[in-house]
């Protein structure tokens, strides 16, 4: 049996590394990057080196991608499946009040890594006939105070998929964009700089989406027949629903 290879990013925390769980569990290869080398490691010590390949850097330095690609061993570098999981969210601020440093940080990880990354394997997944499967969020198709670049930058991702389906016609390459709504994981810790008490209080009675939850979403969709395409996936807990409108009165 051919063994296929994943490449997920973001691969320390949350999604990601509840996504290669699940693919190694499936019987996958897993290209596992992510910042966190001591994180990327343990993957590998506890499934073995040929199981995971831990690739660590920064999505945003460029050349540390390029290198990481161009050095995988020969059993990794057949890739059949991009899993485009890294992104961050910082800030709460409404946009008059916002950083406008972690603004460009949430767009040179969110947005430019990712099209990196992107446009780095397509040749090979074309040749392969792979998937694409985009992790973007409700945010950005559901507007909320303070989510201005967040958001902006996820609106980009679910487009970026659909148009990505729509130049890969005829390749077989399928595209998925996935936009979770609430989850627990790191994210708003992240988010709010280390507070781990905001994190709690937001989580708390919802029943949030969990790292498992997307991991096992994810692997569905990439093990569907090869003639079909999950184009968009907006999964909420069953506790949150897009409502209300802001009016602000005098």
């Amino acid at each position: 049996m051919t063994i296929k290879t994943a490449w997920i990013t973001g691969a320390t925390s949350g999604f990601g590394a509840a996504a290669v769980e699940r693919f190694v569990a499936g019987g996958w290869q897993v290209i596992a990057s992510g910042r966190r080398a001591e994180r990327l490691q343990a993957l590998v010590d506890r499934h073995g080196a040929e199981r995971v390949h831990a690739v660590a850097f920064d999505m945003r330095d460029e050349a540390a991608m390029r290198a990481a690609h161009a050095a995988l061993p020969a059993a990794f570098a057949n890739i059949d499946l991009l899993v485009n999981n890294a992104g961050l969210a910082l800030g709460t601020a409404p946009a008059q009040q916002a950083d406008l440093a972690q603004w460009k940080q949430m767009i040179d990880v969110n947005v430019t890594a990712l099209v990196t990354l992107t446009h780095l394997l397509l040749p090979q997944l074309v040749e392969r006939r792979g998937a694409i499967v985009n992790i973007s969020s409700i945010s950005g198709s559901y507007a909320y105070r303070g989510g201005n670049v967040y958001g902006g930058t996820k609106a980009f991702v679910t487009q970026f998929s659909q148009n990505l389906r729509t130049d890969l016609h005829g390749t077989g390459v399928r595209v998925t964009s996935i936009e979770p709504g609430m989850a627990q994981t790191e994210f708003t810790v992240v988010r709010t700089g280390g507070d781990q008490a905001a994190s709690d209080k937001l989580y708390a009675g919802a029943q949030p989406i969990t790292g498992n939850d997307i991991a096992e979403t994810i692997w569905w969709v990439a093990n569907l027949p090869a003639h079909l395409d999950i184009c968009r996936l907006e999964v909420m807990p069953v506790s949150q629903s897009a409502a209300g409108l802001q009016v602000h009165r005098d």
